[in-house]
Protein backbone atom coordinates (compact mmCIF):
# COMPACT_ATOMS: atom_id res chain seq x y z
CA UNK A 1 0.00 0.00 0.00
CA UNK A 2 2.60 2.43 0.92
CA UNK A 3 3.87 1.59 -2.83
CA UNK A 4 0.54 2.34 -4.07
CA UNK A 5 0.60 5.85 -1.75
CA UNK A 6 3.77 6.77 -3.17
CA UNK A 7 2.72 6.55 -6.76
CA UNK A 8 -0.62 8.49 -6.05
CA UNK A 9 2.02 11.23 -4.46
CA UNK A 10 4.45 10.98 -7.18
CA UNK A 11 0.94 11.35 -9.35
CA UNK A 12 -0.29 14.41 -7.23
CA UNK A 13 3.11 16.29 -7.15
CA UNK A 14 3.50 15.59 -11.23
CA UNK A 15 -0.16 16.94 -11.62
CA UNK A 16 1.04 20.05 -9.22
CA UNK A 17 4.07 20.44 -11.33
CA UNK A 18 1.97 20.35 -14.53
CA UNK A 19 -0.44 22.72 -13.31
CA UNK A 20 2.49 25.23 -11.97
CA UNK A 21 3.86 25.03 -15.40
CA UNK A 22 0.69 25.26 -16.70
CA UNK A 23 0.07 28.75 -15.03
CA UNK A 24 3.17 29.64 -15.81
CA UNK A 25 3.31 29.45 -19.10
CA UNK A 26 -0.87 30.56 -19.16
CA UNK A 27 1.14 33.71 -17.57
CA UNK A 28 3.81 33.92 -19.65
CA UNK A 29 1.48 33.88 -23.21
CA UNK A 30 -0.81 36.36 -21.69
CA UNK A 31 2.11 38.94 -20.45
CA UNK A 32 3.22 38.07 -24.27
CA UNK A 33 -0.12 38.84 -25.63
CA UNK A 34 -0.39 42.02 -23.77
CA UNK A 35 2.97 43.08 -24.81
CA UNK A 36 1.99 42.45 -28.25
CA UNK A 37 -1.06 44.30 -27.94
CA UNK A 38 0.61 47.08 -26.22
CA UNK A 39 3.24 47.45 -29.05
CA UNK A 40 0.04 46.97 -32.09
CA UNK A 41 -2.12 49.77 -30.28
CA UNK A 42 1.23 52.10 -30.25
CA UNK A 43 1.99 51.24 -33.81
CA UNK A 44 -1.56 51.84 -34.55
CA UNK A 45 -2.01 55.33 -32.45
CA UNK A 46 1.40 56.19 -34.24
CA UNK A 47 -0.27 55.28 -37.81
CA UNK A 48 -2.81 57.32 -37.39
CA UNK A 49 -1.08 59.90 -36.07
CA UNK A 50 1.50 59.52 -39.06
CA UNK A 51 -1.87 59.53 -41.64
CA UNK A 52 -3.81 62.42 -39.60
CA UNK A 53 -0.41 64.85 -40.44
CA UNK A 54 0.02 63.40 -44.10
CA UNK A 55 -3.91 64.18 -44.54
CA UNK A 56 -3.37 68.03 -42.95
CA UNK A 57 -0.59 68.53 -45.32
CA UNK A 58 -2.43 67.73 -48.67
CA UNK A 59 -5.32 69.93 -47.03
CA UNK A 60 -2.77 72.34 -46.63
CA UNK A 61 -1.58 71.96 -50.32
CA UNK A 62 -5.03 71.71 -51.77
CA UNK A 63 -5.92 75.02 -49.61
CA UNK A 64 -2.71 76.74 -51.17
CA UNK A 65 -3.06 75.47 -54.61
CA UNK A 66 -7.08 76.70 -54.58
CA UNK A 67 -6.14 80.08 -53.57
CA UNK A 68 -3.67 80.51 -56.19
CA UNK A 69 -6.07 78.95 -58.76
CA UNK A 70 -8.34 81.73 -57.47
CA UNK A 71 -6.09 84.63 -57.48
CA UNK A 72 -5.00 83.68 -61.04
CA UNK A 73 -8.74 83.90 -62.12
CA UNK A 74 -8.81 87.08 -60.46
CA UNK A 75 -6.07 88.25 -62.26
CA UNK A 76 -7.33 87.23 -65.65
CA UNK A 77 -10.54 88.49 -64.93
CA UNK A 78 -9.53 91.93 -63.89
CA UNK A 79 -7.35 91.86 -66.71
CA UNK A 80 -10.02 91.03 -69.31
CA UNK A 81 -12.20 93.39 -67.50
CA UNK A 82 -9.61 96.52 -67.89
CA UNK A 83 -9.09 95.07 -71.73
CA UNK A 84 -12.80 95.20 -72.26
CA UNK A 85 -13.33 98.62 -70.59
CA UNK A 86 -10.21 99.91 -72.18
CA UNK A 87 -11.94 98.40 -76.03
CA UNK A 88 -16.06 100.22 -74.82
CA UNK A 89 -13.44 103.27 -74.10
CA UNK A 90 -11.79 102.99 -77.54
CA UNK A 91 -15.64 102.46 -79.14
CA UNK A 92 -17.03 104.92 -77.44
CA UNK A 93 -14.28 107.56 -78.70
CA UNK A 94 -14.65 106.56 -81.97
CA UNK A 95 -18.65 106.74 -81.91
CA UNK A 96 -17.99 110.28 -80.19
CA UNK A 97 -15.88 111.48 -83.20
CA UNK A 98 -18.51 109.80 -85.78
CA UNK A 99 -21.25 111.68 -83.96
CA UNK A 100 -19.35 114.77 -84.11
CA UNK A 101 -18.20 114.71 -87.88
CA UNK A 102 -22.37 113.68 -88.25
CA UNK A 103 -23.05 116.71 -86.35
CA UNK A 104 -20.32 118.91 -88.60
CA UNK A 105 -22.33 117.28 -91.71
CA UNK A 106 -25.68 118.04 -90.56
CA UNK A 107 -24.71 121.58 -89.94
CA UNK A 108 -23.20 121.67 -93.38
CA UNK A 109 -26.55 120.51 -94.82
CA UNK A 110 -28.17 123.40 -92.82
CA UNK A 111 -25.85 125.97 -94.75
CA UNK A 112 -26.70 124.36 -98.13
CA UNK A 113 -30.13 124.40 -97.57
CA UNK A 114 -30.08 127.98 -96.28
CA UNK A 115 -27.88 128.82 -99.30
CA UNK A 116 -30.64 127.11 -101.59
CA UNK A 117 -33.44 129.44 -99.56
CA UNK A 118 -31.78 132.31 -100.92
CA UNK A 119 -31.25 131.67 -104.34
CA UNK A 120 -34.37 130.06 -104.82
CA UNK A 121 -36.67 132.53 -102.74
CA UNK A 122 -38.27 135.95 -103.68
CA UNK A 123 -35.99 138.54 -102.30
CA UNK A 124 -39.02 141.39 -101.73
CA UNK A 125 -42.16 141.23 -99.99
CA UNK A 126 -43.24 139.44 -96.82
CA UNK A 127 -42.49 135.97 -98.08
CA UNK A 128 -38.76 137.26 -99.37
CA UNK A 129 -38.37 138.54 -95.32
CA UNK A 130 -39.62 135.20 -94.01
CA UNK A 131 -37.34 133.09 -96.57
CA UNK A 132 -34.11 135.66 -95.70
CA UNK A 133 -35.09 135.14 -92.16
CA UNK A 134 -35.35 131.16 -92.29
CA UNK A 135 -32.18 131.13 -94.30
CA UNK A 136 -29.93 133.22 -92.05
CA UNK A 137 -31.23 131.46 -88.99
CA UNK A 138 -30.27 128.16 -90.92
CA UNK A 139 -26.96 129.16 -91.55
CA UNK A 140 -26.15 130.81 -88.21
CA UNK A 141 -27.40 127.01 -86.75
CA UNK A 142 -24.73 125.29 -89.32
CA UNK A 143 -22.28 127.48 -88.22
CA UNK A 144 -23.01 126.37 -84.77
CA UNK A 145 -23.47 122.72 -85.55
CA UNK A 146 -20.27 123.00 -87.52
CA UNK A 147 -18.54 125.05 -84.62
CA UNK A 148 -19.09 123.29 -81.52
CA UNK A 149 -20.21 119.87 -82.71
CA UNK A 150 -22.78 117.79 -80.19
CA UNK A 151 -20.19 117.76 -77.27
CA UNK A 152 -20.43 121.25 -77.51
CA UNK A 153 -24.39 121.86 -77.76
CA UNK A 154 -24.15 119.62 -74.23
CA UNK A 155 -21.87 122.11 -72.66
CA UNK A 156 -23.86 124.87 -73.46
CA UNK A 157 -27.04 123.44 -72.68
CA UNK A 158 -25.30 122.25 -69.19
CA UNK A 159 -24.28 125.88 -68.73
CA UNK A 160 -27.34 127.46 -69.33
CA UNK A 161 -29.02 124.61 -67.39
CA UNK A 162 -26.37 126.01 -64.39
CA UNK A 163 -27.06 129.90 -65.15
CA UNK A 164 -31.08 129.49 -65.38
CA UNK A 165 -32.03 125.93 -62.92
CA UNK A 166 -35.51 126.72 -62.35
CA UNK A 167 -36.80 127.67 -66.13
CA UNK A 168 -35.03 124.84 -66.84
CA UNK A 169 -36.89 123.13 -64.48
CA UNK A 170 -40.09 124.24 -65.10
CA UNK A 171 -39.02 123.63 -69.32
CA UNK A 172 -38.41 119.68 -68.31
CA UNK A 173 -41.67 119.23 -66.44
CA UNK A 174 -43.78 120.72 -69.35
CA UNK A 175 -41.88 118.40 -71.78
CA UNK A 176 -42.50 115.40 -69.47
CA UNK A 177 -46.13 116.54 -69.38
CA UNK A 178 -46.43 116.62 -72.53
CA UNK A 179 -44.76 113.36 -73.14
CA UNK A 180 -46.62 111.38 -70.63
CA UNK A 181 -49.54 112.64 -72.31
CA UNK A 182 -48.44 111.82 -75.72
CA UNK A 183 -47.77 108.52 -74.81
CA UNK A 184 -50.47 107.84 -72.73
CA UNK A 185 -53.62 107.77 -76.00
Amino acid sequence: MANTTNQGQKVKDAASTAADKARETTHTMADKARDVASSVADKTKDAASNLTDKAKDVASTVVDKTKDVASNVADRAGDLASRAAHRAGDLASAAGERVDDATSSVGSGMKTVAGSIRDNAPSEGMLGSAASTVANTLERGGDYLEAKGLSGIGEDVATMIRRNPIPAALICLGVGFLLARATRS
